[in-house]
């Protein structure tokens, strides 16, 4: 039994043996002294090293753990303890759990899924609520980044009238972060009871989400003045001392690709206009990605109407709770917990689902009235 996890499990995980040895060959490039002629090819080699070691210390930790509990399952039924069999027990359900998780991860071998990504939030038609709804989802993704030892970056921020945000941008910056977050693109829907509505109606409100990831200098994506427009506009924030008083924010827009992005997370206009330099240039290099798939245009379909029928997942917190993922059919009944950034489970799902693991047709069976 301790040697299962490994032989099998973690042979869908990765190749072991191949594994080791890519160890012992970048442990040998780390050491070598003219690694670091080339800046690039060494922060790549550490990088990778950093990858390969985190996985192979997971694997390694979960093998000591279903060893620890199978002697303590074997302990158990020597004494005919119940209670430590089931203790064993449920030890190994979740190991297998994160067996899976961590296999699921090995197969995030995209070009950029190992790279940082942005997140973009847009609020819906609806006004005051689907801007309040935009500022949710904000904070469910800040929640499960922080859960996850990611760091966050806050790009752009546009504040509601009267609550919430029409729309913001952030980064988030760890291991595989658009691997994990790229299946987040689409619209997100929110059935409740308004705390905005004197009536204490339910109403529905939409905000769109766009993954997009962070892309490296060694990818080449040439964009020429002549293609893009930029407007500068003085930065929204928390108001009081945080007020900036100069038109420091930066929007660019592409002209050929309609693509608008913009920051203004710094005082410096310089700095701004480099932050969404980088920002398009991923924007770009993600449109030409879908581009060269089959749906591509489906996909982008889906993110031009923050609305009805292109939703991706449901968000009810009334007359019951339930979140409910469209495409996959996973779903919850403690909507408050995913609110809150336990988002994994969805994430899991839906990225199986990509690649070929799974296969189930979405179906919502909710009915409702758009927000207006």
């Amino acid at each position: 039994m301790p040697l299962s996890l490994r032989s099998h499990s973690c042979g869908g995980i990765f190749d072991w043996p191949n594994a080791l040895k890519r160890l012992d060959e970048l442990n040998a490039e780390a050491e070598d002294p003219s690694l670091w002629e080339d800046q690039e090819r060494a922060q790549k080699t550490l990088r990778d090293r950093t990858r390969l070691e985190k996985s192979i210390e997971q694997v390694r930790g979960i093998e000591q753990e279903l060893d620890d509990a199978a002697t303590f399952i074997e302990l158990g039924e020597a004494e005919g303890d119940a209670d430590v069999i089931s203790e064993g027990e449920t030890t190994i359900a979740g190991l297998q759990l994160r067996a899976e998780k961590l296999e699921l991860e090995s197969l995030l071998s995209g070009e950029v899924d190992g790279n940082d990504c942005y997140i973009e939030i847009n609020a819906g038609a609806g006004g005051t609520e689907s801007q309040d709804w935009a500022e949710m989802l904000a904070r469910m993704y800040l929640r499960w980044s922080e859960s996850h030892d990611y760091k966050i970056e806050w790009i752009e921020e546009s504040a509601g009238e009267e609550a919430g945000l029409k729309s913001t941008t952030f980064k988030v910056c760890g291991p595989n972060a658009y691997g994990w977050m790229k299946t987040e693109s689409g619209v997100h829907r929110l059935v409740r009871i308004s705390p905005f509505d004197s009536q204490s109606r339910r109403h529905t409100s939409f905000a769109s989400v766009w993954v997009y990831p962070v892309i490296d200098d060694t990818i080449e994506i040439e964009i020429e003045d002549k293609d893009i427009r930029v407007d500068t506009y003085r930065a929204s924030g928390a108001g009081g001392q945080h007020v900036n008083k100069t038109d420091s924010a930066v929007r660019l827009t592409h002209i050929e690709t309609g693509i608008v992005v913009q920051c203004q997370n710094d005082r410096s206009q310089h700095r701004n206009r480099a932050q969404a330099m980088a920002m398009l240039r991923a924007r770009l290099y993600e449109h030409e990605l879908l581009k060269r798939e089959e749906e591509a245009q489906v996909e982008q379909d889906s993110k031009t109407d923050i609305g009805w029928g292109h939703q991706i997942r449901s968000y009810v917190l009334h007359p019951y709770q339930m979140v409910k993922d469209l495409r996959t059919n996973v779903e919850t009944g403690n909507a408050q917990a995913v609110l809150d950034g336990d988002l994994d489970r969805f994430l899991q799902a839906s990225l199986a689902s990509v690649l070929g693991k799974d296969g189930s047709e979405p179906n919502d069976g909710e009915a409702d009235t758009p927000a207006t």
